[in-house]
């Protein structure tokens, strides 16, 4: 039986723009387990990236309870929330958002910055994370000096590099052509095989399909929520879940 690492209770998220309450999540219920890889999908405006700011801890609910790793995390400060983030969630971007005067190495190290892990022990840990995704010949690199699949790769060896319980991908491969985003969705499918419990946000349906589980939000609530049957289907999926 896998661990359970998030937990939303009833969870609504509320804007006011001008005299108007903008409903943007409405009660919404759900768990994600332990090493699942699981695609929260919806067209715009659907509230897919408030529940990821939420489940990033980028945001707080208006009404609800989240829990992380067992830990309420819906009612904690701003400065204890970043700490989790450091600790917890490795963040990938569609637009990588990466230091552009920084080498790939000095990104993939600036986490741990903040962790207050010492220097010699962030460059060793940054070089293996770089080795992991293939760049170890681009470390003294900067990103104007990579292709955007090599950029890509950077931030997720950032993401990985504070070893966090969740990755979380929002649309990972918007800016890339058909054949490196390929090869990015199947990093995050190694990284997946190696424990990892990926959530990738995404418009794209076949993006989607390559995860195991699949959220479908609609108006700021759950609309579907089902197991990929094409995936778990798999004899590796299969003998995995058991």
């Amino acid at each position: 039986m896998k661990e359970e690492i998030i937990r939303l209770e009833k969870i609504s998220r509320h804007f006011k723009v001008g005299s108007e309450i903008v409903r943007a999540l409405r009660s919404i219920s759900l768990s994600i387990n332990q090493n699942e890889f699981v695609a929260l999908m919806g067209p715009s405006g659907s509230g897919k990236s408030t529940l990821m700011n939420l489940i990033g801890c980028l945001d707080t609910p208006t009404e609800g309870r989240y829990f992380l790793n067992g830990n309420d995390v819906s009612k904690f400060n701003d400065n204890h929330l970043a700490e989790i983030r450091n600790k917890e969630i490795g963040f990938i971007f569609q637009t990588f958002n990466l230091l552009p005067r920084s080498t790939a190495l000095e990104n993939v190290m600036l986490p741990q910055i903040y962790a207050g892990i010492n220097k010699i022990n962030r460059s060793a840990r940054a070089k293996e994370v770089l080795e992991d995704v293939k760049l170890s010949d681009r470390i003294l690199h900067k990103p104007n000096e990579l292709s955007g699949g090599q950029r890509q790769r950077v931030a997720i060896a950032r993401a990985l590099v504070n070893h966090p319980s969740i990755i979380l991908a929002d649309e990972p491969t918007g800016n890339l052509d058909s054949k490196t985003s390929l090869e990015i969705l199947g990093l995050l499918e190694d990284i997946h095989k190696a424990g990892n419990t990926i959530i990738v946000v995404t418009h794209e349906e076949d993006i989607a399909q390559r995860a195991h589980r699949i959220i479908r939000l609609i108006d700021g609530m759950v609309e579907s929520d089902e197991i990929n049957k094409d995936i778990a289907s798999m004899p590796e999926y299969s003998q995995k879940s058991e």
